[in-house]
């Protein structure tokens, strides 16, 4: 027998002797099958499917065609696409304006994607170190998650919640795709030796508090300076794209400067332009058309894909 320690007490060791800890024995043969970190997931199904793509489940009642649920057109959109996309991105919002029902929905989609195939919820939560747990929590253990996006804005204790479930991997917002990021992201911090921008900071915030391996950044691609600095300065570390698409980023530069070496470490979002492509009955085929031509640009542009 082995003993599995909870996730959430990983990063503190110096406590393991502490007696406040249950150790729960767990059988050998049941190691096997312990969920694989998120790093590891992920590069797997990019390789699986060759593909860096990141389908937004976004589900807006306005423009999904009529006489289907939530769940039901979900559920259509990933049976057409699980084979063409290395993760599935959920943002939250769409879910929680539904009310429990949404909720449930949210839930329910979550089961509908293969296991192995990363699932991001995109919550962008933020706040301070006990609330934080709180929503780890629900990211992380009630919805099972792969991995999250956080807010940074108040400092690494509204952060270290989330890193401290070692397996599941965390996007601190860094440079965001929308037009008003630059109110604050661009400005002008005083650091030693001169000034840089806030968004800078943030990204070496990251790289400093990743000790555990987990966190990632959230880097649009409305904003390819920036995000050539970034993969740059921090070419390993995972990058969260959003931008393509409705957002109109620009697609080769994006996989020129972002993608990582490797280009396994590497997720570009597009959603509207994906799920939306048809608004009528064959939304479904539609999706798989549009995801099946991002993947292909996509790999066009890589100067190699993982063997």
């Amino acid at each position: 027998m082995l003993c599995l320690l909870d996730s959430t007490t990983a990063a503190n060791p110096q406590q393991l002797n502490s007696g406040r800890y249950n150790l729960t024995p767990i059988p050998v043969a049941d190691i096997i099958n312990l969920p694989m970190d998120f790093i590891t997931k992920l590069k797997k199904a990019i390789k699986k499917n060759s593909s860096l793509v990141c389908i937004g489940l976004d589900p807006d009642l306005e423009r999904m065609p009529t006489g289907l649920s939530v769940a039901e057109f979900n559920k259509a959109i990933i049976e057409a696409t699980a084979d063409l996309v290395g993760a599935y991105k959920l943002n939250l919002a769409f879910y929680e304006v539904l009310g429990i029902e949404g909720l449930e929905t949210l839930m329910q989609t979550i089961k509908y994607i293969p296991e192995d195939i990363l699932v991001i919820g995109d919550a962008k939560r933020g706040d301070i170190a006990n609330t934080a747990r709180a929503y780890a929590k629900t990211v992380f253990t009630n919805f099972n998650f792969d991995a999250t996006t956080v807010n940074p804005y108040l400092g690494f204790d509204s952060i270290e919640p989330f890193i401290q479930y070692r397996d599941k991997g965390v996007f601190l917002l860094c440079r965001t795709s929308n037009s008003g990021a630059a109110d604050f992201q661009d400005l002008p911090c005083q650091v030693a030796g001169g000034t840089r921008p806030l968004f800078e900071i943030v990204a070496a915030r990251a790289n400093e508090w990743n000790t555990n391996g987990n966190i990632g950044l959230v880097v649009g691609a409305t904003y390819i300076e920036e995000l050539r600095r970034i993969r740059q300065s921090y070419p390993d570390i995972p990058l969260l794209i959003p931008g393509i698409g409705a957002q109109g980023g620009d697609l080769p530069k994006v996989v020129s400067y972002g993608v990582d070496r490797q280009a396994e470490r590497t997720i570009i979002n597009s959603s509207r332009q994906i799920i939306y492509a048809s608004l009528e009955k064959d939304f479904a085929q539609a999706a798989r058309q549009a995801a099946s031509s991002l993947r292909e640009e996509i790999n066009r542009h890589l100067p190699t894909l993982p063997a």
